[in-house]
């Protein structure tokens, strides 16, 4: 566990979830017949949050900052280089094969493209069963189709839908197949991976409603991982924003979408449309400057500081901060309460630009200055 979260490590009875300075980092290999190891991709470097049982925990972040690796490290689905995930008392990351099949029961997984997570050679009788019958669920045929019949009325598929396969269904629907596959065995959690982006806007607004009474009725625990704000914030009870494979703040939904403190929550939250032009006129608008850097060479210090137009030379560049409490939000950023205060403002950001060049020669690096929350 990071030592400056400020967070107490005694075992609270409503948090389901408990991952502490989780990290997952991929090899890079290099080489013509040995394969060596020449650096480390840090998908997820030092994550440290809870998830209260009952509510659903919201997970941002732009593409490639980690939000897919760290849901499936929490399931084990990938496994973690190192940290702890603690799932309702029982530590998932040292537990034997066998009995870690036995907790994957109680923990599912809804996956981002329907068509590409169900198998087009099964039809739904089948898929729905095969997790029934390797956790052993169910004592016979019969048993086990009214199980389905059950879950399939709960995600609100006909009964017909046993017989078809999933190239018959719609996108919307090949996703209430696969949000069935995940309740057919009652789990507790389910760590749903972008779960509407793939739908039209139309369909979006059903399958989250669909989630929401699903949670209500059944007692379910979420992991939402999205890029959709607007979706995040209708359905999470609490928020975590993550950048380059670090949380780098977490709140209350409705606490982080009207008082943002970090300054990349905030240039996320500058950057969702407002229906109201008089509004639209007067708020902040922040525009980053440059990429996202490379998760296998991550800056030193702050990992933001390279494109944030209110980083402080004095500490920003040199020392990493750490999640700390900020009036009932935790904040990675030295300089949150100013940055909120008025007191730091906005300015340039020099921005170093890596220019490709002959093999042998130096890689050139041109410092390019831009006007604050431009994009270069």
């Amino acid at each position: 566990m990071s030592t400056g979260s400020e967070r107490t490590t005694e075992p609270r009875d409503d948090v389901l979830v408990d991952v502490r300075d989780l990290k997952v980092h991929f090899p890079i290999k290099r080489g013509v017949l040995f394969d060596r190891t020449v650096g480390h991709v840090k998908a997820v470097d030092g994550v440290d949050l809870r998830i209260v049982r009952g509510e659903t925990y919201g997970l941002v972040g732009e593409s490639g900052c980690g939000k897919s690796t760290l849901g499936r490290a929490l399931l084990q689905l990938t496994p973690p280089t190192s940290g702890e995930v603690n799932f309702d008392g029982v530590e998932l990351t040292t537990l034997a094969p066998n009995k870690l099949r036995t907790m994957r029961r109680r923990m599912q997984m809804i996956f981002q493209d329907p068509m590409s997570s169900l198998d087009p050679r099964q039809n739904v009788e089948s898929i729905l069963t095969e997790g029934l019958q390797t956790h052993g669920i169910g004592g016979d045929r019969n048993a086990r189709r009214k199980i389905i019949a059950e879950t399939l009325d709960q995600v609100g598929l006909p009964r017909w839908a046993l017989s078809r396969y999933p190239h018959e269904f719609s996108g919307g629907q090949r996703q209430r197949i696969g949000i069935a596959r995940a309740l057919v065995l009652g789990p507790e959690l389910i760590v749903a991976d972008e779960p509407v982006s793939a739908l039209d806007v139309s369909i979006q607004a059903q399958v989250v409603n669909l989630l929401d009474e699903l949670q209500d009725n059944l007692g379910l625990t979420y992991l939402v991982i999205a890029h959709d704000l607007a979706v995040v914030r209708h359905i999470s009870d609490t928020v975590g924003v993550m950048y380059l494979g670090a949380l780098v703040e977490e709140a209350p939904s409705d606490r982080l979408y009207t008082e943002p403190l970090h300054p990349y929550t905030r240039a996320l939250m500058s950057a969702v449309p407002v229906p109201d032009p008089d509004v639209e006129d007067r708020r902040e608008r922040i525009l980053l400057a440059g990429d996202l850097p490379s998760p296998a060479n991550p800056p030193s210090g702050c990992r933001f500081h390279t494109r944030c137009p209110w980083a402080q030379p004095t500490r920003c560049a040199d020392e990493r901060p750490e999640l700390r409490e900020i009036g009932g939000s935790r904040v990675a950023c030295h300089w949150a309460e100013q940055i909120a205060s008025g007191e730091l403002r906005p300015h340039k950001v020099s921005v170093e630009v890596v220019r490709p060049v002959d093999e042998g020669e130096e890689p050139a690096v041109v410092s390019a200055p831009t006007e604050p929350g431009s994009f270069v």
